[in-house]
């Protein structure tokens, strides 16, 4: 689970890093379904009561890479990763209360803990905008709500098959949405002739680089360790040590992005996984 946490932070470190990142993530996003085609092929166990549930989840799954994509394009690395992983397993737990689970001491302490290093990470006189909080809070609840989605959906399907049909159909739309959205000005294809930033199907072919690939690789091979641990241990310490992926993106972010990760930024990263633990082992 450990080695799951890594991939999964460096996939999102490649994301944060590339020139630009909402390209890089739907070619991520699509490069991997292409390359996990075999296994998913060879693993099909998908009926027909999982249907509703895919179609939700590729929903919520395109409209996260679209968050966390914008994200990454305003925001350093540091602030987005633990606020997004950070929030998504709040908001599972307050929907679970709402629907009448009853919440134990050492959830409501994590909460509260997750709760400060939310604001540890942000800051009190940093300049961070409003916005990057607003897009990383939303990257969170995309993962809350798929978290919950795909909790029902995969009592009918084998969970890589249908991994990749839900990444698979993201992508599908992903692509030629960002195209369009780049490629509606004709002065920004001029511009792109020029040596500048690419326009429309452009920019998706400026972003098919191995970068892009190796992340779409760690996409599903996040996920796919994340099952391994599940099939040799317990629930809750497999969510407590997937969620040291904050841990991990919060030192790539420092090392490799050369972010200034203050000591108030680093105790709230830590300050989070304490917490998702707390409501993990409840």
């Amino acid at each position: 689970m450990l080695t799951g946490a890594v991939v999964h932070a460096a996939w999102n470190l490649l994301l944060a890093g590339a020139k630009d990142s909402e390209a890089a993530g739907a070619v991520a996003l699509a490069s991997g379904a292409v390359i996990f085609t075999p296994v998913a092929l060879a693993t099909w166990d998908i009926r027909a009561a999982a249907w509703p549930y895919i179609v939700a989840s590729a929903l919520l799954e395109l409209a996260y890479f679209v968050l966390l994509g914008r994200a990454y394009a305003r925001a350093e690395l540091s602030l987005v990763y633990p606020i997004a992983r950070g929030s998504a397993p709040v908001l599972v737990l307050v929907v679970s209360a709402v629907l009448g689970t009853a919440l134990a001491t050492g959830q409501v302490v994590g909460i509260l803990a997750v709760a400060a290093g939310i604001v540890a990470i942000r800051g009190l006189r940093r300049g961070v905008h409003r916005a990057d909080i607003v897009l990383a809070l939303g990257v969170g609840v995309c993962i809350a709500a798929y978290t919950l989605v795909d909790k029902e959906g995969l009592k009918h399907a084998a969970p890589l098959p249908y991994l990749w049909v839900v990444n698979a159909a993201a992508a599908v739309v992903y692509l030629p949405l960002l195209a369009w959205g780049r490629g509606s000005r004709l002065r920004a294809t001029v511009a792109w002739v020029r040596g500048g930033k690419p326009a429309g199907a452009c920019v998706v072919r400026a972003a098919v680089a191995l970068r892009s690939v190796v992340a779409g690789i760690g996409v599903f091979g996040a996920y796919g360790l994340t099952l391994a641990a599940l099939q040799r241990a317990p629930a809750a310490p497999v969510s407590a040590l997937r969620e040291t992926s904050v841990l991990f993106a919060t030192a790539f972010a420092a090392v490799f992005l050369h972010e200034r990760v203050t000591a108030a930024r680093a105790a709230g990263a830590v300050a989070v996984v304490v917490g998702v633990a707390l409501i993990a082992s409840g």
